[in-house]
């Protein structure tokens, strides 16, 4: 007779993917996870395998949940640069304030840590990269074709530009620096492009 769960595997991974998040992967144990989902240590290496299985799960988990409707809403959105403020308004938001303030991105994170030369997880890094990057090159496509940018200003380079700036922010935010601050930097940087915020 197989085995039965009894507990839910995407909550469970959904409260080790803001332990992750909030704590980082280097400082979190699997005391640590056990704690938080309240399952026992054979539960979870028979769900997830290892710390570091569990890992890439909740890095993919929160690209679901976090990166990938933000990149698609602004692949989709015709606006042009006004998308791209939008975009970096709603980033700042996030965060500076709210439940998830001073916590950073769980990806930007990664970037930034010693797990990123785990192979597997640079993979994840670089394709997570280049949908960032697309969704930007996509909108600013559109920047381009309603005359939004300065003449010499290629999208494609652009789309370089704002990446870095996206993790700058998830960087500097979990740092401490302020909204205003983290805002007037994004202003520079689209005025820097021809375009200017949205009103």
């Amino acid at each position: 007779m197989p085995d039965v769960k009894h507990f839910d595997p995407d909550a469970a991974l959904d409260t080790v993917v803001r332990l992750f998040w909030h704590q980082g992967v280097a400082t979190t144990g699997i005391q640590d996870i056990v704690t938080a989902t309240g399952l026992n240590r054979s539960s979870l290496y028979a769900t997830f395998g290892g710390k570091q299985e569990l890992y890439l799960a909740a890095l993919e988990r929160y690209r679901e949940q976090w990166s990938r409707p933000a990149f698609r809403g602004l692949a989709e959105d015709r606006r042009g640069l006004p998308a791209v403020a939008e975009f970096f308004d709603a980033l700042i938001t996030v965060r500076c304030s709210g439940a998830y303030a001073r916590w950073g991105c769980l990806v930007s994170n990664a970037q930034a840590g010693a797990e990123n030369g785990d192979p597997d997880v640079r993979a994840f890094l670089d394709r997570h990269h280049e949908e960032l990057r697309e969704a930007l090159h996509a909108v600013l496509l559109v920047a381009e074709a309603e005359g939004q940018l300065a003449p010499a200003t290629d999208p494609a380079t652009a789309a370089d530009l704002l990446a870095l700036l996206t993790y700058g922010v998830n960087l500097r935010s979990r740092a401490g620096a302020e909204a205003g601050s983290l805002s007037a930097t994004v202003v520079a940087a689209l005025g820097s492009l021809g375009g200017r915020p949205a009103e």
